[in-house]
């Protein structure tokens, strides 16, 4: 097997690696969108992030990777055996991470009819693409925003129903396709769409590192990764079986963990002062909330953890920048706070001479259908026609 650069030892980029632990607990996060500049450990990470899951069991042979302990969630060939009394043979293998290249066409990603089988045999039959190969896996684009919008919309669709629909020359298919979706993207060469920007459930924005001595470290470990990558691995082995604990145990907990009443208005609050567009957010903001929790091996949502949400959710659903400040408390305002308000505003009053006068504003307008306006010339001085190189 292909040595991989430990998860673990990847230097910085927090957020980054936050985002792909988040969803490798709890799919329905609903994928991370990664944008930065080129060279700062993008592909690495995505890469890494299998080897951090768990070895899932499949039914052998199986074209779409079916989960042998849910019949209600397996294809319809599974089904067949079962209700024909048949055993299932179990297999495990590791967690794959499939990647979609960009030239990928609309057959090859969601599947298509068998010529060879339609030639020799004379029937129709499906011959299943890229969404059947990544159930239960890690679906990898890198250079999202260079795919086609077409596919894009595909991906986002199956991710977000776990299923893959497909209508093909009078043959109908629906197959399980649950897959953490996972996108990349340099904004140098281009951006995605809004509509396509907010079906991602994340998004995180890394840059290059600029602490000299974190940069020297990540020169230090490449280095001797490439030398001898077995041995690079080895050293790195307990930290990477701890943070393999850490997401087992955090999957065990997330069936387990409530919130507080205020927790959904506190969601709305803040969702609504970023000035989000839609409903996605909050939805996503409250997943990603109680899955940050159980990262953390507790069983109930802080506000502390809606913050922490909020910055990974937001930033790529607001139309104006989105800084850290922009998460703040939004609760109930405070007595004292009111009373300030209350004297600030009474304040200068008697002589008047110290309180500020609020022009008046003008009364509305209202015309008959016909009649005609009285309208003002104005003029602008020649210095500032220059000025707009008039």
């Amino acid at each position: 097997m292909k040595s991989v650069f430990p998860f673990t030892a990847i230097v910085g980029q927090e957020d980054m690696k936050m985002a792909l632990i988040l969803n490798a607990i709890n799919p329905h996060v609903g994928g991370v969108l990664i944008r930065g500049d080129k060279g700062t450990a993008k592909s690495t990470a995505v890469r890494s992030l299998a080897f951090l899951l768990p070895e899932i069991e499949v039914v052998k042979d199986c074209r779409f990777n079916c989960n042998p302990h849910q019949p209600g969630e397996m294809c319809h060939e599974c089904r067949d055996k079962i209700d024909k009394g048949e055993k299932l043979d179990v297999m495990s293998r590791p967690m794959r991470v499939v990647d979609l290249p960009l030239g990928a066409t609309e057959d090859r990603v969601v599947g298509s009819i068998d010529i060879e089988r339609a030639i020799k045999k004379g029937n129709k039959a499906f011959e299943p693409g890229i969404l059947a190969e990544v159930h239960r896996g890690i679906l990898y684009v890198d250079e999202v925003n260079l795919l086609d919008d077409h596919l894009v919309d595909i991906l986002l669709d199956s991710a977000a129903m776990g299923l893959n629909i497909v209508e093909r020359e009078g043959i109908s298919f629906i197959h399980p396709a649950r897959f953490i979706l996972i996108g990349t993207m340099n904004p140098e060469e281009g951006e995605l769409r809004p509509q396509l920007l907010d079906r991602f459930g994340l998004c995180v924005e890394i840059k290059g590192i600029n602490n000299v001595n974190e940069r020297m470290e990540i020169i230090r470990r490449w280095t001797e990764f490439e030398k001898d990558p077995n041995a690079f691995e080895h050293n790195w082995k307990a930290e990477q079986e701890q943070m393999r604990n850490l997401i087992a145990k955090a999957k065990e907990i997330l069936p387990l963990i409530t919130y507080p009443d205020g927790t959904l208005e506190l969601i709305a609050r803040i969702a609504m002062d970023a000035g989000a567009n839609g409903h996605r957010a909050d939805i996503f903001m409250l997943k990603t909330a109680k899955t940050i929790t159980a990262y953390h091996h507790r069983t109930e949502v802080t506000e502390k953890d809606v913050y922490e949400a909020a910055k990974l959710v937001l930033p790529h659903r607001v139309r104006r920048p989105f800084p850290e400040t922009q998460v703040r408390h939004h609760g109930p305002q405070p007595a004292q706070e009111k009373e300030r308000s209350h004297d600030q505003a009474s304040q200068g009053g008697g002589n008047g001479k110290d309180r500020t006068e609020t022009p008046a504003t003008s009364p509305e307008a209202v015309f008959e259908t016909g009649s005609s306006l009285s309208t003002k010339r104005e003029s602008l001085t020649r210095r500032i026609l220059n000025r707009c190189g008039i």
